[in-house]
């Protein structure tokens, strides 16, 4: 086997670097086995694993380089590779490979040092850390953008479940979010999201909005918090609530619909969503009335929710059809990617409540959204920290891709 040597270079960056450098190993017919680089402040780390040819012309190679390298403020260092350690390097390539995306109102290292020891503790590896956020001005007013970088993990994991629990209680002590996901194909193609509505796409359960205004507030309120928890059958409760609300004027529920809290980054996210292509539905055990008003705000492909029944401009206190419960919203999740020719693996999930958890258990991303503990615990990924937008770092989208979307971030932040 010919010789095989990892090349790194180092220093600071400027334009021609690459070039200059492997034209140097062009001219002695240098073959390069893998290449990456990364510039951070305007300096330069530079790998190169190559294979030297056969005649004995590896010393002038690196006598050459090394002149190079001095000519632009660069240094250089050459390992010799084992051959037996290469081919095992070789036979690792469609292994699994998982990404972890850190989410926060800012990144400490504080943060990175403990998330890379529960890395080390699982015997994984880091072997790229690239941030996905903005840059940051140390002298304008904080960004209200989320903060995030990416690590990409090497090694296989035993356990899913217990790594998703590890960086869950993790995350609730650092105060930042913390999502693994596994990197294969359907990662980088999802095409639909379904969004609970209350309490995720707007800041509020609407049917205690109603309940306030009907005067029962409290009875409702009680209600919604036991089923949300999971302590309460969804439909049983669900017509328990509606029950109290018979006799309200349709007139309320306008004035409630205009004046709907919409959840920080809705906007924002469901704007580049729309731009990539997705298909957007709203999957809510609220109600058709006050969905249909944040699909014509927000540009929503789908609503399914509960339709509610009016007798004379009044609320009778029941829903037409069935209610949408957390089966229901599974049923209709399926329906839909079945509908788009798509695979579940291909599907974002986004709620907050106990009845969530059968659509986020199906969809290949299931995210929690500022969710109740119970549905914290279950779902394999959770957003405590961070708006709704933060679902565009899980993605792997980074700040320049969604400015170059439509300016969705100013350009000095880059």
């Amino acid at each position: 086997m010919r010789e095989i040597v990892q090349i790194d270079i180092a220093g600071p960056d400027r334009p021609g670097i690459t070039m200059a450098l492997t034209e140097v190993l062009a001219r002695d017919d240098v073959a390069v086995l893998d290449i990456g680089q990364s510039v951070i402040h305007d300096t330069l780390a530079l790998g190169m694993l190559v294979e030297l040819p056969e005649e004995p012309a590896g010393c002038p190679v690196f006598k050459e380089l090394l002149f190079a390298a001095h000519d632009l403020g660069l240094s250089v260092r050459f390992t010799p590779v084992d051959p037996d350690h290469y081919e095992d390097w070789v036979a690792e390539q469609g292994k699994a490979r998982h990404i972890l995306t850190l989410l926060g109102r800012e990144i400490t290292a504080a943060q990175i040092s403990e998330v890379a020891g529960v890395v080390t503790k699982n015997g994984l590896n880091i072997e790229q850390i690239t941030r996905l956020s903005g840059r940051v001005s140390r002298r304008s007013a904080r960004s209200s953008r989320p903060a995030s970088v990416q690590l990409w993990l090497k090694g296989p994991v035993a356990d899913v479940g217990a790594l998703h629990a590890s960086f869950l209680e993790l995350g609730r002590h650092l105060e930042v979010d913390i999502a693994i996901q596994e990197d294969d194909i359907f990662r980088r193609n999802r095409r639909l999201v379904c969004f609970d509505m209350d309490s995720t796409l707007i800041q509020t359960e609407v049917i205690d909005e109603l309940a306030a205004a009907a005067g029962v507030g409290e009875q409702v309120a009680a209600i919604t918090e036991r089923a949300m928890r999971g302590e309460l059958d969804f439909s049983e409760s669900f017509r328990q609530r509606m029950a109290l609300l018979e006799g309200l004027d349709e007139a309320v529920l306008a004035g409630i619909a205009e004046r709907l809290p919409i959840t920080d980054g809705a906007e924002r996210l469901i704007r580049a969503l729309k731009q990539l292509g997705y298909r957007v539905a709203i999957l809510s055990g609220g109600f058709t009335y006050f969905a249909e008003h944040l699909q014509r705000r927000l540009g929503i492909d789908d609503v399914h929710a509960n339709a509610l029944e009016f007798e004379n401009g009044r609320l009778t206190g029941r829903v037409i059809g069935r209610v949408v419960d957390g089966q229901r919203k599974a049923e209709l999740l399926r329906e839909l990617a079945e509908r788009e020719g798509i695979r579940l693996e291909q599907v974002i999930a986004v709620g907050d409540g106990a009845n969530d958890l059968p659509m986020l258990s199906i969809a290949g991303l299931g995210i929690a959204f500022h969710a109740k503990p119970l549905v914290k615990e279950q779902a394999r990924h959770s957003i405590a920290t961070v708006g709704l937008d933060g679902i565009l770092y899980l993605i792997g989208m980074r700040e320049r891709d969604l400015d170059a979307l439509g300016g969705s971030a100013p350009a000095s932040s880059q």
